[in-house]
């Protein structure tokens, strides 16, 4: 482990040294200087004055440019001038192939988003393309590639608005040798496994996820995962994980991904921090110390969220893990049985249940908000609450969940009201915690605009700004930019972004700190945030006097382990 560290910090001096070496001298032309505004550098620093010079997509100097020759100037008097926003979990591996402008995502800021929660872009094989023919169907996306290379090039083939990493996801990896059903890999089927983690981090992958709460990823057992992250890890990856609870069961599943992170010798990345669930409310402080003790021990463990009191994910997630084995098709079969349907039922009612039991971590039926549907037939459900439906088909509230996804295939997709304020803000104030979107990105018009997404997928960024910065002062303006910039991309290794500096990629936001907002609501969320005035990726404008401009100058941002063919 000692080699691979000092490995990889030569690397980055190596990549630090090199950009320094090879940018023009700073009296010749710029492509673009910044001038009058005040630059929060990512670092925490308070804000200073000065001109920011952008030549060949990096930034070639900071200081006084006044007399330095240039093709365009943009006067930010009044407005701030920070690092591009990160996305620790973007969840547009699919989107970006829609519109890969993404104007949910650069109209907050972001600038770079890191995506693969579990199932990530690659690997696929063709039972897996034909298991989620609708997913695809969905989007009119015809899947050509089977690795992250082939993923990779065909976005660098089409041009993206922002920049993107994907982690290997753990589900894909589990799917593509074992299938959907609840099995334990032998020995070879590990190697297996382990080599296409191994495949995926040479093909530019940032490291291991997994997503614990969906089937077939709860059939994995802790040492599976220990076996796949040591892949990772090797090659300078991150191990990042939806949790395997994060209600009743969050302290042991915090506990296992911090065994995960040490016996895999990996940095531990928990996506989305929260206590979930009505019973859970008011623990934070107690997640927050276990994740300090941690930290203390000396384990690389850290976390982020998206600072909404509702989360987001497949409604199916709601039927418990046994009845999914097999797949969807699987689990329709069972929900059409009334005997199989009475079973679930009463595992759902089952207060003392051993599987992260949403149905138990709810006020009630009204907490659910049916949002993106499959079948035609469906969509006038979108927006309407769980028991609003219910009520509408004179069932309760089970059997309305369990027809719902029938009709739908398992497709369904919901917003759930199971988090308390105060320990949202919480999460959101330690030093140690990034944010992430949780969401794909998507756009207000068009195919992606007929979906009724949680409001995060608009607002994340700029909410934070307006009501925890402005409004609130639970953050400095400071720390929240900190939290979007340096601290995500000193996570995620990206040491050539994150921060305002000579030789760094410009990717740069320019807004004003006293007018940006959200307007994503959870009843309409398809609502552009308002505020960006500059929004530049790699040197290049995708957002220009408030308006998208169409440019399409983002880069696929490999991990440490990528090797050229």
């Amino acid at each position: 482990m000692r080699r691979i560290v000092a490995a990889s910090v030569l690397f980055f001096a190596a990549s630090s040294f090199g950009y320094s070496q090879n940018l023009p001298s700073p009296a010749e032309s710029f492509d673009l200087v910044i001038i009058n505004g005040h630059i929060l550098d990512g670092t925490g620093s308070p804000w200073y004055s000065g001109e920011i010079g952008i030549r060949a997509g990096h930034i070639a100097a900071i200081g006084n440019l006044e007399s330095a020759s240039r093709k365009q100037t943009i006067d930010a008097a009044g407005k701030v001038v920070a690092p591009g926003f990160i996305d620790m979990l973007g969840q547009s591996e699919s989107t970006i192939l829609v519109d890969p402008r993404l104007p949910s995502k650069i109209y907050q800021g972001i600038t770079t988003e890191v995506t693969g929660e579990g199932g990530s872009a690659a690997p696929l094989t063709p039972a897996m393309i034909a298991a989620d023919h609708a997913d695809y169907d969905h989007l009119k996306i015809t899947p050509d590639w089977t690795t992250f290379r082939g993923y990779f090039g065909r976005l660098e083939k089409q041009g993206m608005g922002i920049n993107l990493a994907s982690y290997v996801g753990a589900t894909s990896v589990r799917r593509a040798v074992l299938g959907e059903a609840d099995v334990q890999p032998t020995a070879v089927q590990l190697k297996a496994m382990q080599a296409l983690v191994r495949e995926g981090m040479l093909d530019g992958a940032v490291g291991l996820s997994t997503s614990l709460q969906y089937a077939p990823a709860p059939y994995a057992k802790t040492e599976e995962i220990i076996a796949l992250a040591s892949e990772a890890g090797k090659f300078g990856g991150v191990y990042a994980t939806h949790m395997r609870s994060e209600g009743d069961a969050v302290l042991e599943s915090i506990d296992e991904a911090a065994r995960i992170g040490r016996e895999a010798h990996i940095p531990v990345e928990i996506w989305h921090l929260k206590a979930a669930g009505k019973s859970n409310w008011g623990r934070m402080p107690d997640i927050v110390a276990r994740i300090e003790k941690y930290r203390a021990s000396g384990l690389d463990i850290s976390a982020n969220t998206y600072a909404y009191p509702a989360w987001f994910n497949t409604f199916s997630a709601f039927i418990p893990p046994w009845a999914h084995d097999g797949g969807d098709a699987a689990l329709i079969t069972r929900l059409k049985d009334p005997a199989i349907r009475a079973k679930i039922r009463a595992d759902m009612l089952d207060a003392k249940s051993d599987w992260d039991n949403e149905w138990q971590e709810i006020p009630g039926p009204e907490a659910i908000q049916i949002a993106v549907v499959q079948n035609p037939e469906l969509v006038p459900l979108q927006g309407k609450r769980l028991s609003e439906v219910a009520a509408l088909w004179h069932e309760d509230a089970i059997d309305t969940l369990c027809d719902i996804l029938i009709k739908d295939l398992a497709f369904t997709e919901v917003a759930v009201f199971g988090m308390a304020e105060p320990d949202v803000k919480l999460a959101l104030q330690q030093p140690w915690v990034s944010i992430d979107n949780d969401s794909q990105g998507t756009a207000a018009e068009g195919l992606l605009g007929s979906e009724h997404p949680h409001p995060r997928a608009y607002g994340t960024f700029p909410r934070i700004l307006r009501k925890y910065v402005r409004e609130e002062h639970a953050l400095t303006l400071e720390d929240a930019i900190r939290k979007f910039t340096a601290l995500p991309a000193q996570r995620m290794r990206l040491i050539d972004r994150g921060v305002l500096k000579q030789g760094m990629w410009a990717d740069l936001v320019i807004f004003d700190p006293a007018a940006i907002r959200d307007l994503a609501t959870f009843e309409q969320p398809n609502q552009l945030s308002q505020g960006m005035e500059y929004v530049l990726v790699n040197g290049v404008p995708v957002i220009a006097g408030g308006k998208m401009t169409g440019s399409l100058p983002g880069k696929v941002l490999r991990g440490a382990g990528y090797m050229q063919h």
